[in-house]
C-alpha cells in the first residue's frame, strides 16, 4: 500500500504542478516546480522512497529515449548532422575531460573515476526543458532541431561514458584498447539490436493484421513494449540498451511510414505515449525533489567527513555549472565556425560567422533535465569489495544541483538571448507542402471516381453514387486550386483557410456542447453520445 501511496502521490504532484505552472504570471520551467513538489511531498509525509538503480533506469530511459528517437525530425537530423554529431560526440567526451580533470582538483574527495562519471552525466541536454522556458519566446525551428538532435545522440554517449567511468570505479583499472573495442560493442550491438527489435515487432503485428484484423488496444501496448524489449535483450548480451532504445525509436519512426495502422490506433496511441512521456518526465523531477533532503544530509556528512563548510557545495554546483557553459560556449563557437567555413567552401557561399548571441543562446539552452537524473540516480551502492561507493551522495547532489541552476539561469537568459535573434535562414518547406497536398488531393479525386464507379455499377441508383462522389470530388479540387494559386490570391486562400479553421472549430465545438446538453437532459443515450463526440473530436483534430 505504501508503494501504490507513493506513486498517486508522484503522479498527483506532476499534475499539479502542469497547473501551478500555467497560472504563474512568470515563464517559471516546469521541471523546477515538481522538484519544489517533490521537497514539499518529503517535508510533510513520513514516505521515503528507495530506489533500487537498475529498477529505475529501467522503468525511465527506455521509453523516454524510445520516444525521442520516434518523434525527432529527421530531415532536420540529416540536414545538420555534421553540427549535430561534433555535438552529441565531441562535446561530450571534451565534457567528461575538462570537467572531470577540474573535479577531482577541485574536490579531493572524489576519486578521478567517480568525477568523470560526474561529468559524464552531466552532458546530456533537455530539449523539453528548453521548449519549456521558451515558450513565451519561441525558439527558431532549426536551432530547436539542432538541440533535439543533439539531445537524442548525447544521451547515449553521455551515458555510455558513465558506464566506463563507473566500471573503472568498481575493478580499479581502466585500458583504452579495451574500452574501444567495448564501445564499439556496446554501439554495434545495441543499434543492430534495437532495429531488429522493432523491424521484427513492426512487421510481425502487420502481419497479423492483415490476416486477423488489427485491435487499437494491442497495438497500443506493443508500442509501449518495443523499448522494454529492446533495452532488455540489449542489456542480456552486454551491448547499450540505450541505444537500442533510441535506435528502436528512430526505426519505428520509419515504420510508421508504411501507414498500415488503423487511424484510430494512430491518434489514440499518440495521446497514451503523450501521456506517458509527460508522467515520466514529471515523475523523474518529483523524485528529485523527494530525494533532496537525504541526499543534502549525505552529501554534508561527505563534506564534513573533509573538514568543509557546507556552503562549499553551493560554490561547487556553481563553478561546474559555469564550467559547464565555458566549455560548451568554446566547442560551439569553434565547431561552428570550422563546420560552417567548410559548408562555405564547398558551396562557393560568403562565409558567415556565428554571433556571439547564437553562440551564447545555444550554449545557455544546453539545460540538464531528466536523463542528468536518471542517469546519476542509478550509481551503484556498493563497490565489489562490499565498501560503499565513494562520494555517491556528494556527486548524485552536485549532479541534481547543476540540473536546477542550469535551469534558473536558462528562464532568465534564454528569453534575453533570443529576443530578436539573428539566426542562419532556414528553407521554406512550403513548396513541398503544396505538392504533396496537390499530389494527395489528386490521388484522392482518383480513388473517389474508382469506387463511385465500383460502387454503383448495376445498380438502379447509380445517379446517387454519382452526385455524392461529385461533392466530395469538388472539395479536394477547391483545394488544388487553392494551392495552385500564386501571390496575392495565395495570401487570399490561405486567409479563407484559416477563416475556415475558426468557423469549423467553433461549428464543431457548438455540436458537442449540444450532444452533452441532451445527455444531461436524459434525451440522448450515453453510449451514442460518445460516438458522436468522438467522431467531432477526431475532425477537430485536423484543425487542431
Amino acid at each position: 500500500m505504501e508503494t501504490i501511496t507513493v506513486i498517486l502521490l508522484m503522479l498527483l504532484a506532476v499534475v499539479v504542478s502542469d497547473s501551478i505552472v500555467r497560472a504563474l504570471p512568470l515563464p517559471v520551467p516546469l521541471p523546477l516546480v515538481q522538484i519544489g513538489l517533490g521537497a514539499l511531498i518529503a517535508s510533510v509525509t513520513t514516505i521515503r522512497v528507495e530506489l533500487d538503480p537498475d529498477i529505475f533506469f529501467l522503468l525511465f530511459l527506455p521509453p523516454l529515449l524510445f520516444l525521442d528517437g520516434w518523434r525527432i525530425p529527421k530531415e532536420g537530423l540529416f540536414r545538420d548532422k555534421g553540427i549535430i554529431l561534433e555535438m552529441a560526440l565531441g562535446l561530450v567526451v571534451f565534457t567528461v575531460v575538462g570537467l572531470g580533470y577540474l573535479i577531482y582538483w577541485m574536490i579531493p574527495s572524489i576519486p578521478l573515476p567517480v568525477a568523470f562519471a560526474l561529468a559524464a552525466i552531466v552532458s546530456p541536454t533537455d530539449p523539453i526543458a528548453v521548449s519549456g522556458i521558451a515558450a513565451r519566446v519561441p525558439i527558431p525551428s532549426r536551432m530547436m532541431h539542432i538541440l533535439e538532435g543533439e539531445s537524442l545522440l548525447n544521451d547515449a554517449s553521455g551515458l555510455v561514458c558513465m558506464r566506463f567511468a563507473v566500471a573503472a570505479m568498481l575493478t580499479g583499472a581502466f585500458s583504452i584498447s579495451d574500452a574501444f573495442f567495448t564501445f564499439l560493442w556496446l554501439a554495434i550491438g545495441g543499434i543492430a539490436i534495437g532495429v531488429g527489435v522493432t523491424l521484427g515487432v513492426t512487421r510481425g503485428k502487420a502481419f497479423l493484421a492483415r490476416h486477423l484484423g488489427e485491435e487499437s488496444g494491442s497495438q497500443i501496448l506493443i508500442s509501449l513494449l518495443i523499448p522494454f524489449g529492446a533495452y532488455l535483450l540489449a542489456e542480456h548480451v552486454h551491448a547499450s540498451g540505450i541505444l537500442a532504445a533510441v535506435a528502436a525509436g528512430i526505426t519505428m519512426s520509419y515504420a510508421e511510414i508504411t501507414g498500415q495502422a488503423l487511424a484510430v490506433t494512430r491518434v489514440r496511441r499518440t495521446a497514451v505515449w503523450d501521456t506517458v512521456q509527460f508522467a515520466a518526465n514529471g515523475a523523474i523531477f518529483v523524485l528529485l525533489g523527494e530525494q533532496l533532503p537525504g541526499i543534502f544530509s549525505g552529501a554534508v556528512e561527505n563534506i564534513a567527513a573533509g573538514r568543509s563548510s557546507p556552503w562549499w557545495l553551493v560554490v561547487y554546483i556553481v563553478v561546474i555549472t559555469l564550467a559547464l557553459g565555458a566549455l560548451r560556449f568554446a566547442w560551439v563557437w569553434a565547431s561552428w565556425s570550422i563546420t560552417l567555413s567548410r559548408t562555405a567552401g564547398t558551396r562557393e557561399q560568403i562565409l558567415v560567422r556565428p554571433s556571439w548571441r547564437l553562440v551564447a543562446t545555444m550554449s545557455v539552452a544546453g539545460v540538464r533535465g531528466a536523463i542528468t537524473l536518471a542517469g546519476i540516480l542509478t550509481l551503484p551502492l556498493f563497490l565489489y569489495d562490499g565498501s560503499l561507493f565513494p562520494a555517491r551522495d556528494l556527486v548524485i547532489f552536485l549532479a541534481a544541483g547543476v540540473i536546477i541552476l542550469s535551469l534558473v539561469v536558462a528562464s532568465i537568459a534564454l528569453p534575453r538571448l533570443l529576443n530578436n535573434i539573428e539566426v542562419p535562414v532556414e528553407a521554406s518547406h512550403r513548396k513541398e507542402e503544396d505538392y504533396a497536398r496537390i499530389a494527395a488531393a489528386e490521388a484522392a479525386i482518383m480513388a473517389v471516381e474508382r469506387a463511385q464507379h465500383d460502387l454503383a455499377a448495376g445498380r438502379p441508383d447509380a445517379d446517387l453514387y454519382a452526385d455524392v462522389a461529385a461533392q466530395i470530388m469538388e472539395l479536394y479540387r477547391k483545394r488544388i486550386d487553392g494551392r495552385m494559386r500564386l501571390g496575392e490570391e495565395r495570401e487570399q486562400t490561405a486567409q479563407t483557410d484559416e477563416v475556415e479553421k475558426v468557423l469549423f472549430t467553433t461549428a464543431l465545438k457548438a455540436e458537442r456542447q449540444e450532444i452533452y446538453r441532451l445527455v444531461r437532459a436524459r434525451r440522448l443515450e450515453t453510449a451514442v453520445a460518445t460516438k458522436m463526440v468522438r467522431d467531432i473530436d477526431l475532425l477537430e483534430a485536423r484543425y487542431g
